[in-house]
């Protein structure tokens, strides 16, 4: 009951993750802002770590590079910011 819960709950999270991920790269078609399309990579980045995790569930052994993908994905996110800061100034 415990394993199902967590794989419902992680694919939710996936889906989540992708629904704003294109939401993001809706707006990046309309605006070619550079700012979307780094939020919807990194969303993107996301979904994948959590697919990626939840298919590996069984061996939970070493799964620490998947926490690389998400730190990844934080990453992108606060370049983003900051070039979109710094792009105004």
């Amino acid at each position: 009951m415990r394993v199902t819960m967590v794989l419902f709950l992680g694919g939710m999270l996936a889906m989540g993750y992708l629904v704003a991920g294109m939401f993001f790269l809706r707006y990046w078609r309309r605006t070619r802002e550079r700012l979307f399309a780094s939020f919807a990579t990194a969303f993107f980045i996301l979904a994948l770590q959590r697919v990626l995790l939840a298919a590996d569930f069984a061996i939970i052994e070493d799964n620490t590079w998947y926490y690389g993908l998400r730190l990844l994905a934080f990453v992108i996110i606060l370049w983003a910011i900051v070039d979109k800061n710094r792009a105004e100034r």
